[in-house]
């Protein structure tokens, strides 16, 4: 998706797309970061709901009446009583029913190509790792675009089949970073990531790389969206997920040192 302030056109284009990766099958569907509204903070804040508002009741409404898990991609999430937001990945099961909610546990407070980005100026880190449980039984971690730098939340979500990413992720990190971190935590923990990003500006200087990807345990790329709004599907094979965990037992090979410090 090409997030903007256009709340209205944001959600119409979720919801046409939805539907048309339910149509070809799709059992599971992952939208971006922000998915709901992407701008300056005004314009955040201004359309910043609960998680009972209207975009999280029309993800349980889409996901009940299709069928399908839906994660949510994130929404900036308003708390009673705060004038501060969460930013929040929503997972609705094929009932319509909420099945978990995850906060992004890290903020995007960066400077890339002389743009300044500061999600700790409205928002709040939230304090849990969460997964759940999929209509196929297979079990799904929740993570939020700048968590793919920190390996250490998905070491804490090892032994989940799927994970997501929603995201946001710049034009320069999309171009140099994404790919890798992508395999990465595809490869180490033997799980298949689902990353759907934002595409194309959505402020003056502020553009996102789109990419969106399907990566298999083994880190080889399954599907990968091209620059426009649009949807991409793949299977996911959890023999294949079985037998690399079986054929090369990494996470049954970890081990933790009495210290992880290094010694001088």
């Amino acid at each position: 998706m090409n997030s903007t302030g256009n709340v209205a056109a944001n959600l119409e284009t979720a919801d046409r797309l939805v539907r048309a990766a339910a149509r070809d099958g799709a059992e599971l569907v992952v939208l971006p970061e922000k998915w709901h509204v992407l701008a300056g903070a005004e314009v955040m804040a201004a359309h910043a709901q609960p998680l009972d508002g209207p975009a999280g009741g029309w993800g349980a409404a889409i996901a009940g009446e299709l069928g399908i898990d839906l994660i949510a991609g994130s929404i900036l999430e308003r708390r009673p009583g705060q004038n501060r937001y969460a930013n929040t990945s929503v997972h609705y099961g094929p009932d319509g029913g909420v099945r978990a909610a995850y906060s992004k546990l890290h903020l995007f407070d960066v400077e890339v190509d002389g743009v300044r980005y500061a999600e700790s100026d409205m928002e709040e880190a939230g304090d849990r790792v969460v997964s759940s449980v999929l209509a196929t039984g297979a079990r799904i971690g929740l993570s939020v675009c700048y968590d793919l730098r920190f390996p250490e939340l998905y070491r804490a979500l090892a032994g989940v089949e799927v994970i997501a990413v929603p995201s946001a992720f710049t034009l320069a990190t999309t171009r140099d970073h994404w790919d890798v971190l992508l395999r990465a935590r595809a490869i180490e923990n033997q799980a298949f990531v689902v990353a759907a990003n934002q595409i194309g500006a959505f402020l003056p200087g502020h553009r996102s790389g789109g990419r969106s990807a399907i990566v298999d345990p083994w880190g080889v790329v399954l599907a990968r969206a091209p620059d426009r709004e649009t949807h991409v599907i793949a299977d996911l094979d959890l023999t294949q997920l079985e037998r690399v965990r079986r054929e090369l037992p990494a996470l049954a090979h970890r081990r933790l040192a009495p210290s992880m410090r290094l010694e001088p």
